[in-house]
């Protein structure tokens, strides 16, 4: 498994990314904590993986290669969320190369879409985002879709909008043909390939599927 490491400026965070499969980032004080926690979420990124039916490509990926280290911002070390894309991620994917992704991506959608339906709406206390509730994170989640990754690829939607479920059904299928153009054409998302791109939606999605999964109290 390929393991791209973004190393923060100080005080020190490195954030640990599968650059293969989207979703799957996680952050450490070190190189090797950063890593360590990585390998531990692979069961937690099962489902997403499933979705995708690519079970048996990821259980053949057994060990991880650090094969890049990019220097991070002060964004890297405030956030524990990757902010500058690798030299790796330069790269325009084939179309069959995007499409896996996109299925990945996809499979992010859906996780944090069953996670968010299954929590309570209270959630426990917890030291990020000032305790939302979940429908705070729900809100969250689809307004940086809205306001940061969609406009990479010249998408806009009224942020003062709720949209209705088949609403963001249909822009983010906008999103996704947009992505195709834009992989066929060799373009990047502004200042992000395309890969970076994939990357930070979905590592948004599961990063706070699990944050509603780790502070469910189990109520309705």
């Amino acid at each position: 498994m390929r393991v791209i490491l973004e190393i923060g400026k100080g005080p020190r965070r490195v954030v640990a990314a599968a650059t293969d499969w989207p979703g799957l980032d996680r952050w450490g004080p070190s190189e090797e904590a950063a890593i360590e926690k990585l390998d531990a979420y692979r069961e937690r990124y099962a489902p997403v993986v499933e979705r995708a039916g690519l079970v048996a490509e990821f259980k053949g990926e057994e060990s991880l290669r650090v094969v890049e280290r990019v220097p991070g911002s002060s964004s890297t070390d405030f956030w524990g969320v990757a902010h500058v894309p690798s030299m790796a991620e330069a790269e325009v994917l084939s179309e069959a190369g995007l499409e896996r992704r996109l299925a990945l991506v996809q499979a992010t959608w859906d996780c944090f879409h069953n996670a968010a339906t299954r929590s309570s709406f209270e959630l426990l206390p917890g030291s990020r985002g000032g305790g939302r509730s979940r429908d705070q994170i729900v809100e969250h989640v689809y307004g940086s879709e809205r306001h940061q990754f969609w406009r990479k690829v010249g998408l806009r939607a009224d942020e003062e909008v709720k949209l209705s479920p088949a609403e963001l059904a249909d822009l983010r299928r906008q999103f996704v043909e947009l992505i195709r153009t834009y992989n066929a054409e060799g373009k990047p998302a502004r200042t992000w390939p395309i890969q970076f791109l994939l990357r930070r939606v979905a590592h948004h999605a599961m990063d706070h599927a699990w944050e509603i999964e780790d502070r469910d109290t189990g109520g309705s």
